[in-house]
């Protein structure tokens, strides 16, 4: 496989450990950032020097502080300095960090870009001289860094250690992940508030933890990964390198953030395009902070399966229910089991327990809780079975002041022992999570959980490989000739000139033109007439159809110019849509992540259908087929109720095609070939049109 490379690499070494850092702005006052972080940071002292810095002077928390850094020198190894002043003095101690050799600066002041125009150009303005330094800075409007590997630490929390890298664009959200990470029994390697990313953004970052050995996952919550086409990069390094990634980016309601000029661009929204980048990443898209950790808590599981087949086990129909509802919108299937499987579970169970899956043991629980061993145990011993759900009243025996809680208790010890002794991830959902049976089994490691659908992302997590990342090349080609001009003919006859087929037609701009071309274009049959010079010709009545001779082209001709005035007309064969599927594809350049290609069903009519398929720009035709078999209506182009299939590789080596052109042609917004009629014998492009983004010509 090929892809872009790994972005050059920034030497963060001076950031996650510091020979010695110093606090600028450290106060006594337990309101300010600059209390909290010279408190956390003193207890790193063991490895580093702490220099606490505040222009009063006096002490702060008992310590002697500096007024300036000056009073060190450039050669008294601080390698990492704090920023805790307000934005009026940030330049100002900006440059005396960087004059005191800072190679790494942890910005906490707020107050700048994200505030106003003036703020913006006070950042820029730092980037620039940190950048001019040879150093590195985090922020600014970060809440802080540690690295529970180095001690090191500089932020309000305190993390407990673990393996998990925490990447966050807002400070309060490792609150919470940090909370739900404890509850799962899992801690942080290394946390970074990203804040602005104003210089050091979560793909530099990302990229620091493949040489990170005490990161084995990366859990990441921005609003914006600034580098698109980085992030997909480092993440594929990542994943190759065993350390999956988990992204929660907010956005999944956008219906369009700007107006689009075209079908693409309304159906390409944001939160499609992220999707399309995690797939091309291997990233594990997360909904919500509960459910970012839910995934990361199945990634770090011991017990993992390579495939998704989850057999659910419970003692009651409506738990069973829930749970494989809830699987299946984890991802995951409750497949039918097979004859011999159902026999072996009918020899261990009651006649009335339910055994194609969900396995319902139909009260038998009750009686005797080894069931449930015995039932799990047959389970995981099958290859038709990935992991196992357990799911209902299970657990709650315990709490019974009968000797069914002595019997659960044995049968919990007999199934941790068992479930801990094999490969296959084994999850729980039961009615009392905090029981005696539940403490068991999380004790463990058996993950435990109240709600279904977390549990059901737990076993997600467990039971699928991070997905495959797709095999297409991401190293976007060079430009092509820029296109001058976006009229009609002129984007018709570029993605001709490219290979894409079109009915053969003339331009022409007055009627002696008309009639002059029209014996060749109707000897096959009728001809359509298209007003020029409109981006949205049929919504303007600028589209006549059923043109048969030439008396009714020059009469609707003339109907045309009367109405609408063009500056030309083009003259084109009418394909016969009745034997083929109209489908729309397209192009547009995503801010962040470049040129993405957008395939969908319906023609002029596929925003009303919303069924589309969005990939990174440009593809190969692999990738192309596999989007549009994705689609819900893919059964219209593989042959639904009696119709022949459409020929799929033409339509995928258009779609591809066109994907290559977009993203050779940056100055392109948009581009779309809408309809291509897709038939038995091939794929035809009936209308196409682009849109040029200002200014002309971007730097990618």
């Amino acid at each position: 496989m090929r892809t872009s490379p790994v972005r050059p690499r920034r030497d963060l070494q001076p950031l996650f450990d510091p020979r010695a850092l110093a606090i600028i702005g450290a106060s006594n006052d337990d309101s300010k950032w600059g209390y909290a972080l010279a408190d956390r940071a003193l207890t790193s002292e063991a490895r580093r020097t702490v220099h606490l810095v505040n222009r009063r002077g006096g002490t702060v928390l008992g310590r002697p502080v500096l007024r300036s850094l000056h009073e060190l020198g450039p050669d008294a190894g601080v390698d990492l300095v704090a920023l805790c002043v307000p934005a009026g003095s940030f330049l100002s101690a900006l440059d005396d960090a960087l004059a005191a050799g800072a190679r790494a600066v942890v910005a906490i002041t707020a107050g700048l870009a994200e505030s106003s125009a003036d703020g913006a150009s006070v950042q820029a303005e730092a980037v620039a001289r940190v950048r001019a330094a040879g150093a590195v800075m985090v922020g600014p409007n970060c809440a802080g860094v540690e690295d529970t590997s180095t001690g090191l630490q500089l932020s309000s929390e305190v993390l407990v250690p673990g393996h998990v890298a925490v990447l966050s664009q807002s400070g309060n959200m490792l609150i919470d992940v940090q909370d739900r990470l404890r509850t799962a029994g899992l801690g942080i390697s290394r946390f970074v508030s990203l804040g602005n990313q104003g210089d050091l953004t979560v793909v530099d970052v990302m990229e620091s933890c493949l040489r990170h050995d005490a990161t084995h996952s990366v859990a990441v919550y921005a609003e914006d990964v600034v580098d698109g086409r980085g992030f997909v990069t480092v993440a594929r390094a990542l994943a190759a390198a065993g350390k999956p990634v988990v992204l929660l980016s907010p956005g999944r309601t956008d219906a369009g953030t700007r107006g689009a000029a075209s079908h693409t661009g309304s159906l390409t929204t944001s939160a499609r395009v992220v999707d399309a980048a995690c797939a091309a990443a291997g990233v594990l898209r997360a909904e919500s902070p509960e459910h970012l950790v839910d995934l990361v808590a199945g990634l770090d599981s011991p017990r993992r399966s390579t495939g998704r087949r989850v057999a659910v086990l419970t003692d009651g129909g409506g738990h069973g229910a829930v749970a494989a509802d809830a699987l299946g919108a984890a991802g995951l299937h409750t497949p039918v089991l097979s004859p011999v499987l159902r026999a072996r579970l009918t020899d261990l169970l009651w006649s009335q327990s339910a055994v194609a899956n969900p396995v319902d043991l139909a009260g038998m629980g009750e009686r005797d809780p080894l069931s449930y061993l015995r039932a799990t145990s047959v389970l995981l011993e099958s290859d038709e079975v990935d992991g196992v759900l357990l799911t209902g009243y299970f657990g709650g025996y315990s709490l019974l002041p009968t000797s069914l809680a002595g019997r659960e208790l044995t049968a919990v010890a007999d199934l941790a022992s068992r479930v801990t002794g094999q490969t296959k991830p084994v999850v729980v959902h039961t009615v009392y999570p905090d029981s005696p049976s539940s403490m068991v089994l999380r004790g463990a490691g058996v993950p435990v959980h109240r709600d279904a659908g977390r549990a059901a992302a737990v076993l997600a997590g467990c039971c699928r490989p991070v997905p495959a990342t797709r095999t297409d090349d991401i190293a976007l080609p060079p430009s092509a000739a820029l296109l001058t001009s976006t009229d009609y003919g002129t984007v018709r006859d570029m993605l001709a000139g490219a290979g894409l087929p079109f009915p053969a037609s003339a331009t022409v701009s007055d009627e002696a033109g008309l009639r002059a071309v029209l014996p060749d274009l109707l000897a096959p049959g009728p001809v359509v007439l298209k007003a020029l010079g409109l981006l949205h010709k049929s919504d303007a009545g600028g589209v006549l159809l059923h043109l048969r001779d030439e008396a009714e082209t020059v009469a609707a001709y003339r109907d045309l110019m009367a109405r609408l005035a063009p500056p030309g007309v083009s003259v084109e064969q009418q394909a016969e849509r009745s034997a083929g599927v109209e489908v729309i594809v397209g192009c547009r350049r995503d801010p962040c992540f470049g040129p993405v290609l957008m395939v969908g069903l319906g023609g002029v009519f596929t925003e009303v259908l919303d069924d589309v398929a969005v990939a990174l720009a440009p593809v190969s035709v692999a990738t192309a087929s596999e989007l549009l078999l994705s689609l819900r209506g893919a059964p219209l182009l593989t042959g639904a109720r009696g119709r022949p299939p459409v020929d799929l590789h033409a339509l995928a080596t258009l779609a591809a095609t066109l994907s290559k052109v977009a993203a050779e042609h940056p100055e392109l917004c948009e581009l779309e070939i809408n309809p291509v009629l897709a038939t038995p014998r091939g794929a035809l492009g009936l209308d196409a049109r682009a849109v040029v983004q200002p200014p002309a010509r971007p730097a990618d």
